[in-house]
């Protein structure tokens, strides 16, 4: 792992921030609360140490929810243009990046799936679908 730092930004481009040192860990979790934040099958998070972590613009432009029973769950966005952003876990030592905002390819790689248990019944591996470089063809 590179000890370069990695910046990340919102989709609309008002948020940003800074990861330096070490990356810490990278896995999907399946928990039925990352889907609902993420509208996906999944959610790719970062697991930094919260001393690793910077904003660097934008900050006024942060929201957060968190469900008060939650011990390490919250999400945080862009009031700006919804998209998904780091948050500060309850505890106040870890961030977890969603992977999607980071403006380059970090030196790290999942390494595990985690709540599999509740995973989408829908899901499919993706690896067993066609694939396709850009818009298939329409169907005739």
């Amino acid at each position: 792992m590179s000890d370069s730092p990695i910046t990340g930004s919102c989709l609309c481009g008002s948020v940003a921030y800074e990861i330096s040192g070490n990356l810490g860990l990278f896995q999907y979790c399946h928990c039925s609360r990352c889907r609902k934040f993420t509208g996906s099958a999944f959610a790719s998070n970062l697991m930094v140490g919260a001393d690793q972590f910077r904003w660097l613009q934008g900050e006024e432009f942060v929201g957060r929810y968190e469900i008060p029973d939650a011990k390490y769950f919250a999400t945080t966005f862009c009031k700006q243009c919804g998209s998904s952003l780091p948050w500060k876990v309850q505890t106040g030592q870890v961030v977890m990046v969603p992977a999607g905002t980071l403006d380059a390819t970090p030196d790290l790689r999942p390494s595990q799936n985690i709540f599999c248990a509740s995973q989408a019944e829908w899901y499919v591996e993706p690896g067993t679908l066609p694939s396709h470089d850009e818009l298939p063809p329409k169907k005739k």
